[in-house]
């Protein structure tokens, strides 16, 4: 089983647009049979009611909406470069149809906080859901943006304290840290 240490999720020090933009990651929720992990680059990080917070985005017509709405968090996992594959495949691939995880050559992993992540990734986020809203097309000031969503399936956001931020030896640096393992 691979080593994780806790680091303070304040000390990361890596650009968050590359992060989610260009890195993506993997949002994950639920245990067992009812697991599903998807792979996303829209999302945030930042300070809401006084907490650390991540807020991503879903589709009421993803596998992990369903998920979503049954469980109170979510984990947010990133992987180094060598995982891109397993992110294209877990991006590709519905949970409804099989058990991709291990079709992408990933492990889950379940935490302390009850969370599951996967084993693979270089650090991870294990988030308490604090809000969820469903964007509204009325409310879009530019409504060019409508163009993403040709079949109306307007993402729904939720919103997330981070409570457990984790990651590998090799990536603690990029949070200034070298704690002890859990």
């Amino acid at each position: 089983m691979k080593e994780f240490i806790r680091v303070d999720v304040e000390g990361l020090k890596k650009n968050v647009f590359t992060l989610l933009n260009k890195d993506w990651m993997l949002i994950s929720a639920g245990k067992g049979e009812g697991f599903n992990a998807m792979t996303a680059s829209w999302g945030g990080f930042g300070v809401l009611w006084n907490h650390d917070v991540a807020f991503i985005f879903v589709r009421p017509t993803r596998y992990s909406f369903e998920i979503l709405e049954k469980e109170k968090g979510f984990a947010l996992s990133f992987f180094s470069e060598k995982y891109r594959s397993a992110l294209d495949y877990c991006g590709s691939h519905s949970g409804r149809e099989g058990r991709k995880i291990e079709s992408a050559g990933l492990t889950t992993r379940v935490l302390e906080s009850g969370m599951t992540v996967l084993e693979e990734a270089s650090f991870c986020l294990s988030c308490r859901t604090l809000y969820s809203k469903d964007l509204d097309p009325d409310r879009f000031i530019d409504p060019s943006i409508i163009k993403h969503y040709p079949i109306r399936d307007f993402h729904r956001m939720y919103v997330g304290e981070i409570v457990e931020c984790l990651a590998d030896r090799e990536s603690a640096p990029l949070f200034g840290a070298s704690g002890g393992s859990i």
